[in-house]
């Protein structure tokens, strides 16, 4: 199925996850696009929402595909096959990474303006993303997840390659999603609407969320 955009989109995954049992969950949210998904699905399992930041490694002459992804706390994955098949030297990957992850640091300092980050240990995360292609910089989430002490983590979005499934159940103690349709070329495939989500955006999100009136619609 099409999704009309990220909104009716986590609507369908947040009516979806409320079926299956989670313990005391945080969700985490990927920015950009991740965000407005996982706030319709913190809205629908009445549960916190904070972000988890990653970066995708594109490949230098074809930045699209990930060879990885870098996160929060050092995290670290590279997808072998693809380096090797690309042929990407050292060094590349190298500058590649380095200017990720400037724009990591940058954007956890931007994003963290609306609240600390929520203390992950004894809880279950819900890592969510619009959708998930090659599964590196969700992989790259989970593992975030992970290191910040989440006793389970689920990996949730509304559309999937089969192939991003397999890779996350490595990771993740439970993949979700709504759609997994082959073949899988891009996520926005999938969107009638997939508009770049903003900066402005998801700072707006996560600050009605977590404003004095409790997860108020932003307007």
């Amino acid at each position: 199925m099409l999704f009309v955009d990220r909104d009716q989109a986590g609507r369908l995954l947040g009516a979806r996850l409320t079926q299956v049992p989670v313990d005391d969950p945080v969700v985490l949210a990927l920015p950009r696009g991740g965000v407005p998904v996982g706030y319709r699905v913190a809205r629908a399992l009445h549960a916190p929402l904070d972000i988890v930041v990653v970066r995708k490694l594109g490949v230098p002459r074809q930045p699209e595909l990930a060879m990885g992804a870098i996160g929060e706390d050092g995290v670290r994955v590279m997808d072998d096959e693809v380096v090797s098949a690309t042929g990407v030297r050292r060094a590349e990957v190298r500058a590649v990474e380095d200017r990720e992850r400037a724009e990591l640091e940058r954007h956890v300092a931007s994003y963290r303006a609306t609240g600390p980050r929520i203390p992950l240990p004894g809880r279950t995360a819900v890592v969510v993303d619009d959708g998930m292609a090659t599964g590196a910089t969700a992989r790259a989430a989970c593992l975030v997840a992970r290191a910040q002490g989440a006793t389970r983590v689920m990996m949730a979005a509304p559309v999937a390659s089969r192939q991003s499934v397999a890779l996350l159940g490595r990771v993740a103690d439970e993949v979700i999603a709504l759609e997994e349709p082959e073949p899988f070329y891009a996520v926005g495939q999938w969107y009638l609407d997939f508009q770049q989500t903003s900066d402005e955006q998801v700072l707006r999100l996560l600050g009605a969320f977590r404003s004095p009136g409790g997860r108020d619609e932003p307007g």
